[in-house]
Formats: structure tokens, sequence, C-alpha cells
């Protein structure tokens, strides 16, 4: 089985680097650019492709069957564009490739958070009050009308992360904060000045700063059974503008609520293949508030791997239609692609500071180094790439704050 997964960041390496761990096998990947992430690989070959284009992206994936004719081959990807592409495109890529995700109607329901939103209302799961806003209607009284009832600080962000991937104006966030009516405000005449037509939500601010973020990763099969889930603690988000509240440094821990939260989610949307969700520990109350369940596995997924359930497992488990244990992932293990001594300077609360430098004075999982592929030149590079991280913090997120802004 060999894995062909569309896009070039750490949760695509990640992808490769479990399936080579798995069984040994090369994949292909698929990306607009050859970045750096995959610089001198010997566990994937490199395509370059318009993949930003749909239409192109379905070109270079049948151009990599063609040239795999006879193999077996499947496709996964870890952004939701890209994601969104190939299941409207899964009426002509099925006679190639096994694609182990979702249907068009579950991921329509899933990546809209408004509609996230109404479903763990149903549940009885904990989400941020919310106001949704048709960015479409540029009336004054539609958004006065919306947003009296706010309470700063808000959360901004679009419910839909796939149209939002091909809007750009300038200060575009992954997610924004935002501290009064003025920025708020400013950014809908942004959003609506770069054409965006979608919903954009503005979302309570839980208290705590990014120790207090959780991140799920869970696989349910063909068959409707939930066969994965890992939960585990944020330590440090990335703050550049393009990956703000991307988890830069995770500590695997089991939250049995928060699974229990997710198996009863996926249930309710009947969903197929990896899903990523991001809640928060309430400080005030103690229980973990959703923010969001993404359709597709999360750029983080190595800490899954790491901590013992090897992604590559369940995903062949499932194209065989072969019963596997469901696992919920014990394991301690800390994850980070930043230099350690930068975690620890981030860490304010003493405890889980003490808790995090024990483990990693155990192990520290790095989804860039994987030991089958530690070329001199690799290994120069990966290094240089985690160096990085200290002109980026320095630059974006100079000082730990309470709020993590």
């Amino acid at each position: 089985m060999i894995p062909v997964v569309v896009g070039g960041d750490i949760g695509a390496y990640a992808l490769i680097r479990a399936f080579y761990e798995y069984s040994g096998v090369r994949g292909v990947v698929v990306a607009k650019v050859h970045t750096r992430v995959f610089a001198h690989t010997k566990l994937a070959e490199v395509r370059v492709a318009d993949v930003d284009t749909a239409d192109a992206l379905v070109a270079a994936l049948l151009e990599v069957a063609r040239d795999k004719a006879g193999q077996r081959l499947v496709l996964l990807s870890n952004a939701d564009w890209y994601v969104e592409a190939i299941i409207n495109a899964r009426g002509v890529l099925e006679e190639f490739y096994e694609i182990p995700m979702c249907s068009a109607a579950a991921f329509a329901r899933v990546s809209s958070k408004s509609a996230f939103h109404e479903d763990c209302d149903a549940l009885g799961i904990p989400v941020p009050r919310q106001v949704a806003v048709d960015v479409a209607v540029a009336k004054p009284e539609h958004d006065d009308a919306l947003l009296a009832s706010l309470t700063y600080p808000v959360i901004g962000k679009p419910s839909s992360s796939a149209e939002y991937y091909y809007v750009d104006f300038p200060g575009k966030r992954k997610i924004h904060h935002l501290d009064s009516r003025d920025q708020v405000d400013t950014l809908l005449g942004a959003l609506r000045g770069a054409g965006y037509r979608g919903t954009f939500l503005l979302q309570e601010f839980i208290p705590g700063d990014e120790t207090q973020m959780r991140s799920l990763t869970a696989y349910r099969d063909s068959r409707g059974v939930v066969t994965l889930m890992c939960t585990g603690r944020v330590l440090l988000e990335e703050h550049t503008p393009g990956t703000l509240g991307i988890p830069a440094a995770i500590l695997t821990e089991p939250y049995a609520d928060a699974m229990d939260a997710m198996a009863a989610y996926l249930e309710r949307v009947d969903y197929r293949g990896f899903a990523n969700a991001d809640y928060k520990r309430d400080e005030r109350t103690g229980r973990h508030v959703f923010f969001e369940v993404n359709p597709r596995i999360g750029r983080n997924n190595y800490y899954v791997t790491a901590a013992g359930a090897n992604v590559a497992r369940f995903v062949e488990a499932d194209l065989d239609s072969r019963d596997i244990e469901p696992m919920r992932v014990m394991a301690q293990v800390l994850y980070s692609v930043v230099p350690i001594a930068l975690l620890r300077r981030y860490l304010l609360d003493r405890a889980l500071r003490k808790r995090v430098m024990a483990a990693a004075r155990r192990s520290v999982a790095r989804p860039l180094l994987a030991p089958g592929d530690r070329s001199p030149r690799r290994i120069a590079t990966v290094l240089a790439l985690t160096a990085n991280y200290w002109r980026k913090y320095r630059a974006f997120y100079p000082r730990p704050t309470a709020t993590g802004n």
C-alpha cells in the first residue's frame, strides 16, 4: 500500500513517515512546491503540481496513478481544501486510488463550524457562544443587530477553512484575536473587499493561555467503528499569521470525556476517516469546550504515531476490512517541532514545566527526524528549520502571556 499524500507541510511528511515505519514503503507527495520539509528525503518521491486548482490537482493525481499502474495506492491529505477537492473528484479518482475519507455530505457538515455548533448542542457537548456573520450581506444594520451581543475579546475565524484558503487580504490570519467592535468592523470590511462571501464566526474567548488547549485525533472506519482516539495537551502554539493557533508542542494525555464526545459526534454525522478536534479546558468550569472538528488528520499527527498508535495501521485495517482492536492511547509522549529550550521559556506553570522537562529527558518526538531519513544534508536542513523558530517567536510572540496573544 503506497501512500500518496497531497500537501508539503509537516503533517504530510508525518503521514509519509508513518507508512514508511509501518511497512517500509516509500510514498509519493504531491505539492505546489518542493518544500524544505521534504528536502533530501529518502522516504518519498516529490511531485510538484498546481495543487491549488482542483482540475490540475486531479490531473496530477491521475498522472501519479498512471506511473504507478498495478500498485495499490491510498490517497490522503491533511488540508481541508485538498480533501474537499479529492472528495469532489472521487468518482474519477476511485478507479485508481483507495480513498479513506468521508462523504461529500459529511465533509460539508463537519467543515461548517456553524453546523458543528448545532450538532454539539444536540449532543450536549460544550461549545463557546458565537455570532455567525453572513459576509455577503454588506449592510451596517445587519452587523449591528448581530454584533450588539458580543463581549470582548472575541475570536474571529471562517466557518469553512476550505473557502477561506482561497481569499487573500492584508493582515489575514488563520484566526483573529479581536479586542473591540472597531477591530471587528475593520476585519469584516477587509473580508468583503477581498471577495469572501462565506460565513465568518465571532466566538467567545475561553480564558486561559494556550496550555489549556487540547488536540484530539480520531479514526472511524467504514463499518462505523471508531478504531483510534488520541488526545494531547497543547504546550505551545505557532504565532506567525499563517499558522496562528497550530500546535508546536503537545504532551499526549488521555481525556476520556473528550474521546466520548468525539465518538458521539462522529456517529451523529456518519463520518469516515481521520478527524482532528480542537478544544480547550475552561478554567471557570473545568469542562472541555470544543471549537471545531476538522474533516482530516491534523498537521501534528505524528504525536499519535509517536505515542504507539501508528496511523497507517488504522488505515490499512479499514481498507482491508480487517478487525482491529479499537485503541484509546494512554502513553505519555512529548511531541515538539520547536527547540526544547524555547518551549521551556513559554511554560509559565511551574508544575507543568517540570513534567514537560521530565518527559523531554526521556525522549522528544520530532516529526521531521525519521531514523531512516538522516543523511547529513537532511539533518542539517531539519536543524535549521528547528532553530528558525527562535526568530519566529522573537518576531511574533516575544514573551509568553496569560492569554497567548
